[in-house]
């Protein structure tokens, strides 16, 4: 059951940080296995992802089509925007995992159907809101290489201790506004802007609530756009040596505008439990 307490998701029985281990009891989240930890090198723009980087980036597909990303914080569940269910017939999706090129999935891929959909009861057509959604699979995806968890913050005290030094933004989604999508999966690096930046009045003039987070450049060279919804903002935590998945793609203004950047849902604001 999804409820909503402290101005936080809870899902009963399920603790989203590292709910799921993968190849063994005491495996972490939020570690890749194919690719080196980020070095201090600037990513600007997007590029395309190294095959098996983001282990934890999922593909929810309707009918085989690619309509949003996804973010695996358990074996059984997938983190997501609301919006990208709110007006669509559910049984026509499935979620793809281990996935790279779209159009060649690849023996490492898995997919899965999904048992229950359960969106944020609060969640703001018009403001974008709290725009998160837990995706329930049918059945649990077998960690690998290829596949894994990310980790979640507890709440925004931890998210501020963690002390981030890289964040990237990942996706199939078009790279300019009203593309076409990417069929291989694209990273960018990005910066966690201050919403107090991102709420003055020659950038987002006051609309970004404390449940979202700004990220990109002021410059906008760096930008999620459509098809990115529902896909992650993640940030790597030198000291604990792994990944935290800290925004889900909901909206910004067309794509990398100046002053126009990426806005999250910002998940140390939402607990899974």
């Amino acid at each position: 059951v999804l409820v909503r307490g402290e101005n936080r998701v809870k899902l009963n029985g399920v603790h989203g940080a590292c709910a799921a281990r993968g190849r063994s009891l005491f495996q972490r989240c939020g570690q890749r296995f194919l690719v080196a930890p980020p070095g201090t090198s600037r990513i600007v723009g997007g590029r395309e992802a190294p095959e098996g980087a983001w282990p934890w980036q999922v593909s929810i597909q309707i009918q085989s089509r690619h309509h949003c990303g996804g973010t695996i914080v358990s074996s059984l569940m997938v983190l997501t925007a609301t919006h990208c269910f709110h007006k669509y017939i559910r049984s026509h999706f499935r979620v793809v995992a281990g996935l790279n090129l779209l159009s060649a999935p690849g023996n490492q891929t898995q997919i899965r159907s999904i048992r229950e959909v359960q969106m944020h009861k609060d969640f703001n057509t018009a403001t974008s809101d709290n725009d998160v959604t837990l995706v329930l699979l049918s059945s649990p995806f077998k960690f690998s290489d290829h596949i894994q968890p990310v980790c979640t913050p507890h709440n925004v005290t931890h998210e501020f201790i963690l002390n981030f030094s890289h964040c990237f933004i990942t996706g199939w989604g078009s790279s300019y506004y009203r593309g076409t999508l990417k069929n291989r999966l694209q990273e960018a690096q990005v910066e966690l802007i201050d919403r107090r930046t991102c709420n003055l009045i020659t950038w987002y003039g006051g609309i970004i609530t404390e449940n979202m987070i700004c990220a990109g450049l002021e410059s906008g060279a760096s930008d999620s756009c459509q098809g990115d919804s529902g896909g992650p903002l993640q940030c790597y935590s030198e000291d604990e040596d792994r990944f935290y998945v800290v925004g889900v793609t909901s909206f910004g203004h067309m794509c990398g505008l100046r002053r126009r950047p990426g806005v999250y849902a910002r998940t140390s604001r939402f607990s899974f439990v």
